[in-house]
């Protein structure tokens, strides 16, 4: 009897493992919030900060020289967030491009809302080839329809910055 109960236990336990592992492996949605004026995600934006930003096009330019710069700000209109996590965004540039922005090391998410609103974005920006794999996924998570993900088919060089901190300016 004792060993009928023992295996009983363990019977239990295992799957009360996997059905705990299995949520933990779940990602959680991006964070509520209207993304109001003011609003800041990740660390604090630098003091100064805001006067010393750059708009996308200016960044551009400047990345014709150098493959990476560090420590700088951008400023521009948010025109999509990650609806599965608020993990990325892209910014609106001047010739219909999109400049898109990730989180450093993933340490913040943004809400859905930030869409539309202009930020100041301080960080690290680089010239990069993103793979179609990748570009597949990013069009998944904005839930392009599947003609529009299959349709990918060429890697993108675009610029990607990674964001320390996001401040909602307008």
């Amino acid at each position: 009897m004792k060993r009928v109960f023992v295996y009983v236990t363990l019977l239990f336990m295992s799957f009360s493992t996997i059905s705990f592992s299995q949520e933990s492996v779940e990602k959680p949605a991006p964070p509520a919030g209207n993304a109001l004026i003011g609003d800041c995600y990740g660390a604090n934006v630098s003091a100064g900060i805001l006067n010393k930003a750059i708009s996308v096009e200016k960044l551009e330019s400047e990345l014709k020289n150098t493959k990476k710069m560090e420590a700088v700000a951008v400023k521009g209109e948010v025109i999509n967030v990650c609806e599965k996590r608020g993990c990325w965004i892209t910014l609106k540039t001047e010739d219909g491009t999109s400049f898109f922005v990730k989180m450093k090391d993933y340490a913040f998410f943004v809400p859905t809302a930030l869409k539309g609103k202009n930020v100041v974005l301080e960080g690290s920006a680089e010239k990069k080839v993103t793979s179609v794999e990748e570009l597949k996924h990013y069009a998944k998570d904005a839930k392009k329809t599947k003609a529009e993900i299959d349709a990918i088919k060429m890697p993108k060089e675009e610029i990607r910055f990674v964001a320390s901190a996001i401040k909602v300016v307008n």
